[in-house]
């Protein structure tokens, strides 16, 4: 390939405050158009904005989790520019001075590598309101809800390389917030969303191409989705001998094709100036240290621990902490078996639970199987009380909620494991007895019938006898039908 992608990702969290970044108005998701837009955020005549002291907190949690440099005097500028959904004629941003200075970020890449990602800054600014389009035939309506609502750009130095790069960067970003608290992560609601800059230069090459700005992607597949598509239409465009001209793009997912939306503006364009209204920003190095004491375990260190304390792989270890209700979800189990086989809680949290959990669109939030109860079962396979097989039918009536923990059911269906190698040998016995032709086959080669003997002995003990005793217990006695 002779063309070299370089990608730009603008990361738009919606920080997880109660009311709105310059006014008491709630941010509460779901209100009905327009119930939820006070004076400020219409900006009427005569209303002056109050910085949200909580917001400010945020933005400096994130610039201490990346390492990034805290501007200590930031200022507040207008950032002007006409659409129907933006009242005021201007947004409240940052620009010269962003809060949240330059840092960088490790994203995992899928052959294994790692690679750093500079960030440029984080700035805090409100939101505009939201053109409806669907309301009203022939019309736009606008709902000014969200005008106001404090969100924290996150804006990458163009160090990425792919469109799975991009992904990778995005979801380490999601992962982060999501730590930090300081957004809820919910795609759907519009609180987790990004623009995407796209470009692509000879190989070698040293000068950026023509960026085009994929607008307001919120999800890591059409994250992907967009830049290839994006980036076939340039490569096809260069190669007809035509030119790439600097515009923003909305993507559309149902036909897999970019529609130009607007001329791209310059910075010039914007026309940035102070805003009177906001004296500047000062953090003081009291306030800073009170917000570090409030970092979590951040997810790369938690992840470090998993591989380090629970002898984990890092395959594991990443999945199990790539969310923070996930992570804390495995810490409960490992917790109820007192931490006696980290890989057997981490192989059911991951496969059976996930597994279930994706199955029926749900997330951990609103798992049906609480981590007590699922560290529960496990108590009972590590102990032998229980097999693996007869564990999933436990688990799979805990979802149901046709009992409250795994030892009532065990009782109820007298499920316990049968490991007395008598009854065991017996079992066996009984099914060599019943499966002369099986056991002749086996005799004269046919080796792969050794699990059909032990399926049809885990079948008369109803799946109660231990497994690993039947093996051992079959192996014994057709050794000695050989013999």
């Amino acid at each position: 390939m002779k063309w070299e992608v370089v990608i730009g990702l603008e990361v738009h969290v919606q920080l997880a405050t109660k009311t709105k970044m310059f006014s008491n108005a709630s941010t509460a998701y779901g209100a009905k158009p327009n119930t939820q837009a006070c004076a400020i955020d219409l900006g009427l005549p005569g209303v002056l904005p109050i910085l949200n002291k909580e917001a400010v907190k945020m933005a400096i949690k994130f610039g201490l989790a990346i390492d990034a440099k805290l501007t200590h005097r930031s200022i507040f500028e207008r950032k002007n520019y006409f659409y129907p959904d933006l009242p005021k004629g201007y947004q409240i941003s940052q620009f010269k001075t962003p809060i949240v200075g330059s840092g960088q970020l490790n994203i995992e890449l899928e052959d294994g590598s790692e690679k750093i990602i500079g960030i440029t800054r984080a700035h805090l600014e409100e939101d505009a309101g939201k053109s409806l389009h669907d309301y009203f035939q022939g019309q736009t309506g606008i709902d000014l809800n969200r005008a106001g609502i404090p969100l924290l750009e996150i804006v990458s130095e163009p160090d990425i390389r792919s469109a799975k790069e991009a992904v990778a960067y995005m979801k380490k970003i999601y992962s982060l917030v999501c730590y930090l608290e300081i957004c809820d992560g919910n795609m759907q609601e519009g609180s987790f969303r990004c623009d995407t800059n796209v470009s692509i230069r000879s190989i070698g090459e040293i000068n950026l191409g023509a960026r085009v700005e994929l607008k307001n992607i919120n999800s890591f597949r059409n994250v992907e989705r967009a830049i290839n598509v994006e980036v076939k239409r340039q490569i096809e465009i260069i190669e007809r001998d035509g030119k790439v001209f600097q515009e923003t793009r909305l993507y559309d997912d149902h036909k897999n094709i970019t529609l130009v939306m607007r001329k791209k503006e310059e910075t010039q364009d914007y026309r940035y100036f102070p805003d009177p209204d906001l004296l500047p920003l000062v953090l003081e190095k009291e306030m800073i240290e009170q917000v570090r004491m409030t970092l979590p375990e951040l997810p790369d260190a938690r992840r470090n621990r998993f591989i380090t304390d629970m002898n984990l792989s890092f395959y594991d270890a990443s999945a199990l902490t790539s969310y923070h209700q996930l992570a804390d979800y495995y810490e409960v189990v490992l917790i109820k078996t007192d931490g006696q086989n980290p890989k057997l809680c981490a192989n059911w949290v991951c496969d059976e639970l996930l597994g279930t959990l994706n199955k029926f669109n749900l997330d951990i939030t609103t798992s049906p199987v609480t981590a007590e109860q699922l560290g529960g079962i496990l108590v009972r396979i590590i102990d032998n009380t229980i097999s693996g097989k007869i564990a999933k039918q436990i688990f799979e009536s805990l979802w149901k909620k046709e009992a409250n923990n795994a030892d009532d059911i065990i009782k109820s269906n007298n499920l316990k494991q049968i490991t007395d190698s008598t009854i065991i040998e017996e079992m066996i016995d009984k099914v060599i007895s019943n499966n002369t032709r099986q056991l002749k086959q086996y005799l004269g080669g046919k080796k792969q019938l050794f699990g059909f003997f032990v399926g049809q002995v885990m079948k008369v003990s109803k799946g109660k006898a231990n497994p690993v005793e039947v093996n051992n217990l079959l192996k014994e006695k057709l050794i000695i039908s050989i013999e």
